[in-house]
């Protein structure tokens, strides 16, 4: 799978509310909604103790993303890393300081 696909799959990927000239805001939905919700805690947990994940969290933040957006963006990191450590078949290793 691609990592759009794994996130799509996740319900993770984000989906227009467009129709013409009117534009809403985009947001997540279908997918695996049990899967959406046992990421969360993980999430936020690494927001606060994973470092390239709380940069990546700090950065959205500061750029003007609401938290809950910047948290699902690390939840579809998640699943973009979760699908890329099966392709190529091997396991996590964490990086060393």
């Amino acid at each position: 799978m691609t990592g759009k696909q794994s996130a799509s799959l996740a319900g993770l990927a984000p989906i227009d509310r467009q129709s013409g000239q009117w534009k809403g805001k985009s947001f997540i939905q279908g997918g695996r909604s049990w899967f959406r919700q046992a990421l969360y805690m993980p999430a936020l947990v690494a927001t606060r103790f994973n470092l390239p994940l709380k940069a990546k969290y700090e950065t959205l933040r500061k750029v003007g993303k609401r938290a809950k957006v910047a948290i699902t963006a690390v939840m579809r990191t998640f699943i973009v890393l979760a699908n890329a450590l099966i392709s190529d078949n091997r396991r996590w290793s964490p990086s060393q300081p």
